[in-house]
């Protein structure tokens, strides 16, 4: 049995993982992922970046009908699911063999292999080439998630689904039903419209994307239902039954929906069955590691970043994870990330983006607070676009800006100049005095800031 020896040792090589990595290294440190499939995880593999490519497909054939409106010949409406998948697997591919070559050059070990922790500083590692023991003096686990099962909708991998099933888009189906209306559950149902199928999104709770402003949940829910999207909140799921190639699933108030495939996305577990973590006392009841605020556990030396820890199951936020992490190890005396300054995205259309408080949530920390909503059916873009949309501004006593929430086009990425304004502590009237690009969906950002601060532009002034 070979041995190694490192300064920190990731095991996992997802967003959390690399992003420990490639901080650990430039901080100067010795640094080995221990990585039993590919670096990138679920995230770059089966998750955000192949969903967002097929996303973007869906978009597209969005356009296809109207094409004849702006003037260009109507193209082919046929669906090619090869050509599809082509293009998913060419994007996450090159941005595979980009981070291959980013840890190369930072001269970050990748061994191959399932590991297993077995204490402090040590992790057994499972490989092609036979069993070796890499040490090092800091160990960060951060080895992802897998998706969730429902006990009376077991997966098939062919009727009944995953996420992970749907992504290999071996099909569109004609009729399809979606369990679950949180941020996997909607962009699935809206690219399964877009593509041409009948789509049922139910949902338990009582409304989509729950974890939302209760807002953005009712504007999604109408532009799901324009879309032709039959949307069931507040119903759940008693079990499925198939007749010859139909499945009958069944909800709780006794109807039946019939559908060609059925996908379950009811959120994630984490992956730490057979870690060793469980034999060193290190999870919670739900399989979770237990980490403070800077990711450090009860044992000395270990560390977790990312879906192995209850916080915000996001690439992003183990981004920021790792950071901190990486930082607190070199001795830099980082800020824990605060996760109310994370932004949410959903890529469905219309998209769906939010940081800091809801408006409930608002309304408990700060009391009487300040909200405005307005709609982009007057920004020139987006009438351009065809795109309509909506931006809630949510301000605290003094007005300074606590909570952003968007629905429309480029949210996901209107997003991120929200965030530097609650992350900042800005005042709406110092984000709406600055110019911004017209014509431009950025600028619904500025009227609603506007607004907030009492200087409408655009915008009807509140009655």
């Amino acid at each position: 049995m070979t041995e190694s020896e490192y300064d920190v040792a990731v095991l996992g090589g997802g967003p959390g993982g690399y992003a420990v990595a490639l901080r650990a290294a430039g901080h100067g440190l010795r640094v080995a992922i221990v990585e039993a499939d590919k670096v990138g995880g679920t995230c770059l593999h089966r998750g955000c970046v192949p969903s967002k490519a097929l996303l973007h497909v869906g978009r597209l054939a969005d356009d296809v009908p109207h094409a004849a409106r702006f003037g260009l010949a109507s193209p082919s409406t046929a669906f090619d699911v090869a050509a599809a998948g082509g293009f998913r697997d060419e994007i996450v591919d090159g941005l595979h063999r980009g981070l291959e070559g980013l840890l190369r050059a930072r001269t970050i070990e990748v061994v191959n292999g399932r590991g297993r922790l077995t204490g402090p500083g040590a992790i057994e590692v499972d490989g092609a080439e036979g069993r070796q023991v890499v040490r090092a003096r800091h160990i960060v686990v951060a080895i992802g998630s897998t998706v969730a099962e429902l006990p009376n909708l077991p997966f098939d991998h062919d009727g009944i689904v995953s996420s992970d099933d749907a992504l290999r888009l071996a099909r569109v189906p004609a009729r399809g039903v979606v369990i679950g209306a949180g941020a996997v559950g909607v962009e699935f149902a809206s690219l399964w419209r877009s593509l041409g199928a009948e789509v049922a999104l139910v949902e338990a709770a009582d409304r989509i994307v729950p974890l939302e402003d209760p807002d953005s949940s009712k504007a999604l829910a109408r532009a799901f239902k324009r879309r032709g999207i039959a949307v069931r909140s507040a119903t759940g799921v008693r079990g499925a039954t198939r007749r010859d190639d139909v499945i009958d699933v069944e909800l709780d108030d006794g109807s039946v929906v019939e559908a060609d495939q059925v996908l379950v996305a009811v959120g994630r577990r984490p992956a730490t069955a057979g870690t060793g973590l469980a034999e060193l006392g290190l999870l919670d009841e739900r399989g979770f590691v237990r980490a403070d605020e800077f990711g450090r556990t009860a044992l000395e030396g270990v560390w977790a970043v990312g879906d192995v820890v209850p916080t915000l199951a996001l690439a992003h936020a183990a981004f920021a994870e790792g950071f901190v992490v990486a930082d607190e190890i070199a001795g830099l005396d980082p800020e824990p990330v605060d996760y109310r300054q994370v932004p949410r995205v959903t890529y469905c259309t219309p998209e769906v983006a939010s940081v800091g408080l809801t408006e409930p949530e608002a309304r408990a920390v700060h009391g009487a607070v300040g909200v405005v909503t307005t709609t982009m059916a007057g920004n020139a873009r987006a009438l351009i676009e065809a795109a309509p949309g909506q931006v809630k501004v949510i301000t605290a006593p003094d007005g300074t800006v606590v909570g952003v929430h968007i629905v429309g086009p480029t949210a996901t990425e209107m997003i991120a100049e929200a965030t530097l304004a609650t992350s900042w502590g800005a005042l709406a009237a110092e984000v709406g005095a600055v110019a911004h690009a017209h014509p431009s969906l950025a600028e619904s950002l500025r009227e609603t800031m506007l607004l907030a601060a009492g200087a409408p532009f655009h915008a009807h002034a509140p009655r």
